[in-house]
């Protein structure tokens, strides 16, 4: 199985930025305890990180065919992007998406989330421990599509 990580803006600058909201890992920690996870559970994984909505569109698109399932932090995108929207429900993977912080909590604007409707889940607020959690939500999900096809092929007739 391979997971596709993708962040969206601003993200290449946690650990600097707005340290009392998004905390002091910076992207490269929080991606190596993905990695290390990934690892332990015999998942191979991805990392993309890009400030342009374009860039993250295509990877998306990318994963269709590559990847088994997407966790992404679509970041400011989050309350803007109809196209990262679209790509995710046009790809039809299972998509986790994550925020750091709780944007339900946050500035009135934040509070439009255009994404999650397209995903089969959100991780919001618990901070860098929330791509964990992702992980562990994304497995569960696979063991469940395993389990689904298991049945299937246990109910049709034996040639």
């Amino acid at each position: 199985m391979k997971i596709a990580v993708i962040q969206g803006p601003n993200l290449n600058m946690l650990g600097i930025r707005e340290q009392q909201i998004y905390g002091p890992m910076k992207l490269e920690q929080i991606h190596q305890q993905m990695k290390e996870f990934a690892e332990q559970n015999k998942i191979e994984i991805e990392f993309f990180q890009s400030n342009l909505e374009g860039e993250i569109v295509d990877k998306i698109q990318e994963c269709y065919g590559d990847a088994h399932g997407i966790i992404i932090n679509p970041a400011a995108y989050t309350h803007t992007s109809i196209a990262i929207r679209d790509a995710i429900a046009a790809v039809g993977l299972p998509t986790i998406e994550v925020h750091i912080s709780n944007i339900a909590r946050r500035e009135e604007f934040r509070k439009t989330n255009m994404i999650a409707p397209v995903c089969s889940s959100s991780v919001v607020g618990f901070g860098p421990f929330g791509y964990h959690l992702a992980m562990i939500g994304m497995v569960q999900i696979f063991n469940e599509i395993a389990a689904a096809q298991k049945a299937q092929q246990a109910q049709q007739p034996q040639a």
